[in-house]
């Protein structure tokens, strides 16, 4: 009887197996899986697993055993592209197909997201070659030694004999580049001048650097020896392998692109704006529309930030006014004074370097203690601040932020620029601290990222004004908070607003008014008293990525008036962490789907308090 019992037990196990097994097939396989999620998420992750720099990145499949992806780099021919964007049309018919009437609230906030976001890459297609992949901030000259430097991990043997392989197929991925490059070039999109200039400098520099000087070498030396017990033989087999690949296949690579260029440099003209190629007036709004999730136009956005530019200074003119400041002559003066006060910066060395890192760490465990005064909801990933690397800092932003690796084996990193200790003053560090971490950009990304009801599209959504305008909008909770209560670190808060501010306006001048890179450089300089190396940083970056810089002010004054809006309806029930909760806790999306969900927050809240 016992044995019969196990016998049908074991066979209903096997059946039942059976089942599961053919429902994950079915579910992995046809067109149209049962579960909407799983259509999203597999979606997604087809593409992921198409790119195996961003499974390192996301750092999931290592905890599951899987760790080949590691030793490969993305294919970044234009062909490859050519597949992922034929495939769009049959996305949406599909996510389509699933009737709202079948889909909880969630569900359809996931469905209106991902069809937002499609409908514009399929309205983008026409302009996927309108812009410059390969410049001074970004491209795969710099963004390949940085993700090797700072997201490649190496744990063991296995690690470090990915880390080769990655230097070895690098001259693949170079040329893959390349002909997207040459197909730019065929259509009239070649960089402007400057941009030229600046990436031969860099590469030159960059394959100049003796092999055991090299990033790619030193880092790979800095991570075998933080791996305990690494076996001597294999370490000293691995550093002459890499010198040779770095030699034989990184360099190589590099002088593609070196060559490209310096013929390339011949066509170049002076006109920074994208005004100057074909349809470069559509492929701008199109960047404006995709950057702030708004239908503002390029004349809207800049006399808006005109507004915001005088509003601003006339603030920080008072706080001024009030420190015992001459600004008979406006904000300018009070400003020039301000940033030439010694006071306010470190020592110029690398001691004085060390210790701007070591008060950044100060700032944000500060805040951390404090920030249940706001928020209920708090993300578990570690966060550290670290240097940008020096092979890129002179071009690179003030600061910039990593998220951390999904199973926690990489923290979030703050990377802040040190390559000028006069763009650091005092007064504005604590507001960069909370931009671009708490509870700017690691605060939100880290809660998107551990959101577990979430399929991986809300989580990861490239929505800028979102994300960019969170950060901002957190320098401004930081002070509601009394984080800036000292009348200097509030200029500070106020300058990096106002930043954001005469972003509207040089960003629309270069690319919609026609405004030189001079003479955006100059407005720049006049109304934020910004550092001049950063603003002409600033001013290049705004050219090679048109709109981008719109989206953090775009972005923080729709926060502010979904906040206003919700205060002003709830009344006494208002509570700024439900709030806040609401922001955070439905992932990254497009500034009108969100003004719909807080909408519909404020009215459930309502009616609960009528019931009440």
């Amino acid at each position: 009887m016992v044995k019969r019992m196990l016998r049908r037990l074991s066979l209903a196990l096997l059946a039942l197996s059976l089942l599961l097994g053919a429902f994950v097939t079915h579910e992995w396989f046809a067109q149209k899986p049962f579960m909407f999620r799983v259509f999203l998420d597999r979606s997604l992750l087809k593409v992921v697993l198409k790119s195996p720099e961003t499974l390192t990145s996301l750092g999931f499949l290592e905890s599951m055993g899987f760790t080949a992806h590691n030793g490969e780099l993305n294919n970044d021919s234009p062909e490859e592209m050519d597949v992922l964007l034929a495939q769009l049309d049959d996305l949406k018919a599909t996510l389509l197909s699933y009737d709202d009437a079948y889909l909880d609230e969630n569900e359809q906030l996931s469905k209106d997201i991902s069809l937002y976001l499609l409908d514009f890459i399929i309205a983008s297609k026409a302009y996927r070659y309108h812009n410059y992949p390969v410049n001074q901030l970004f491209g795969v000259q710099n963004d390949y030694p940085s993700f090797m430097a700072s997201t490649h991990q190496i744990h063991d043997v296995e690690g470090a004999e990915y880390y080769l392989s990655r230097l070895e197929k690098v001259k693949v991925k170079f040329a893959q580049n390349l002909e997207g490059l040459k197909i730019r070039e065929q259509k009239g999109i070649i960089p402007p001048k400057f941009v030229i200039e600046r990436v031969l400098t860099e590469m030159n520099a960059f394959i100049d650097t003796p092999v055991t000087e090299n990033i790619l070498y030193t880092e790979l030396v800095d991570k075998i020896d933080s791996v305990t017990d690494f076996p001597l033989q294999d370490k000293e087999r691995i550093l002459l392998t890499a010198r040779v690949h770095i030699q034989d296949s990184v360099y190589p690579a590099y002088n593609l692109f070196i060559h490209y260029f310096s013929i390339l440099q011949s066509k170049a003209v002076d006109d920074a704006g994208f005004w100057h190629l074909p349809n470069g007036d559509k492929a701008y709004q199109q960047a404006l529309k995709f950057f702030t999730t708004t239908d503002l136009t390029a004349e809207e956005i800049h006399q808006l930030g005109l507004a915001e530019v005088a509003r601003i200074q006339t603030e920080i003119v008072s706080i001024l006014e009030t420190q015992g400041y001459d600004v008979s002559e406006g904000f300018t003066q009070g400003m020039a004074a301000l940033s030439n006060e010694p006071a306010f910066y470190y020592e110029d060395s690398d001691a004085g370097r060390a210790q701007i890192l070591q008060d950044y760490d100060k700032i944000l465990a500060e805040i951390n203690q404090g920030i249940g005064k706001a928020f209920m909801v708090k993300p578990k990933a570690l966060l550290e601040v670290v240097r940008i690397p020096e092979f890129k800092e002179k071009t690179a932003p003030g600061a910039y932020y990593q998220q951390p690796a999904i199973d926690g084996s990489r923290p979030g990193r703050f990377f802040a620029n040190l390559y000028d200790i006069k763009a650091t003053p005092k007064y504005s560090m604590r507001t960069l601290a909370y931009h671009e971490g708490v509870p700017g950009h690691h605060f939100q990304l880290s809660v998107a990222m551990e959101l577990e009801s979430m399929p991986f599209i809300r989580k990861m959504a490239p929505f800028v004004a979102y994300a960019e305008g969170w950060a901002l909008y957190s320098e401004q909770v930081a002070w509601e908070l009394g984080y800036q209560a000292d009348p200097f670190d509030n200029i500070g808060r106020l300058q990096a607003e106002l930043f954001r501010a005469v972003r509207l306006v040089v960003d629309t001048g270069i690319h919609y008014k026609r405004w030189t890179r001079e003479a955006a450089i100059e407005y720049m300089l006049v109304n934020t008293g910004m550092p001049e190396t950063d603003v002409v940083a600033e001013i290049e970056r705004y050219i090679v990525m048109p709109g981008q810089a719109t989206a953090y002010k775009i972005g923080m004054m729709k926060i502010l008036s979904l906040r206003e809006k919700a205060k002003l309806d709830l009344g006494e029930k208002f509570d700024l962490r439900e709030f806040h909760d609401v922001i955070l806790k439905n992932g990254a999306m497009p500034l009108t789907i969100l003004e719909r969900v807080v909408d519909n927050y404020i009215a459930a809240r309502s009616l609960e308090n009528d019931r009440l």
